[in-house]
């Protein structure tokens, strides 16, 4: 599966939403991503992970983790596909990520961290982390689109599907508003 493919799919599922949108940082711009619209579709989101654990498939993982939500889907099917255990971190009150509800972690798992789309890296740094503090071996962290700009890096081996660049402005600087155009919110977008 190629970057392009990936990208045409967000676009058949309206998953790739186009107009005038603040992000979750405040900022705005003229894309969205709701991979959410995408993965309600599951023979995209098998495609998906079977794409994620062929770039792994020689490493030996016997654990994926997702981040939750986003990576929750996508770490059970990309372990299906590996043939492999699946578990999923989620905020620990802390301001981490923590593998709870009694999954096991055993010292010297080789995981593999699954997200769909990343922007700055925060959960997926934090579930790395915490892994690596459980006696795991992170084997790398693969994402459907990274759309950090090259920001987003870890101490392990990364694959993105797809990368995008997304322009974003201060909403006072931004070009849109300028324009008069009303913000969209995207999960308003009934198609």
């Amino acid at each position: 599966m190629n970057p392009e493919h990936v990208l045409q799919l967000f676009r058949d599922t309206n998953a790739l939403l186009e107009g005038h949108f603040q992000y979750t940082s405040g900022r705005h711009g003229r894309q969205f991503l709701q991979a959410a619209r995408l993965m309600q579709y599951p023979k995209y989101t098998d495609g998906l992970c079977e794409a994620m654990a062929d770039r792994f498939r020689a490493d030996g993982i016997d654990l994926v983790v997702g981040p939750a939500t986003g990576g929750i889907a996508l770490a059970h099917e990309t372990a299906r596909h590996l043939g492999c255990r699946f578990a999923y971190s989620e905020k620990d009150g802390e301001g981490g990520m923590a593998v709870k509800r009694g999954f096991a972690n055993p010292a010297g798992s080789r995981a593999l961290v699954v997200e769909d789309i990343i922007t700055t890296g925060g959960s997926v740094q934090k579930t790395v982390e915490h892994l690596i503090a459980r006696g795991a071996e992170v084997m790398g962290v693969c994402v459907i689109i990274d759309r950090s700009g090259g920001k987003a890096q870890f101490d392990c081996r990364f694959e993105a599907l797809a990368r995008i660049d997304m322009e974003s402005w201060a909403p006072e600087a931004c070009a849109l508003c300028q324009q008069g155009l009303p913000l969209i919110e995207p999960d308003d977008i009934t198609l």
